[in-house]
């Protein structure tokens, strides 16, 4: 098997970055709320959310 030389990457560095800084915030902010005692359901939303809306923050703070 042999890759083009010319071939673009599926994601760019930045959009790499920026998704993987916004899964560790979701992952976090998860665990938190799990340890506040909060259901499993809910934590599970707490994450998806926070991790939802670091992405358009993140996009434009890391350049």
């Amino acid at each position: 098997m042999t890759t083009p030389r010319n071939s673009q990457p599926f994601l760019s560095l930045h959009t790499a970055v920026v998704l993987l800084v916004a899964f560790v915030i979701g992952v976090v902010m998860g665990t938190l709320a799990v340890l506040a005692d909060a259901p499993v359901a809910g934590a599970v939303a707490v994450g998806l959310t926070s991790a939802g809306t670091a992405v358009p923050v993140l996009c434009k703070l890391i350049r």
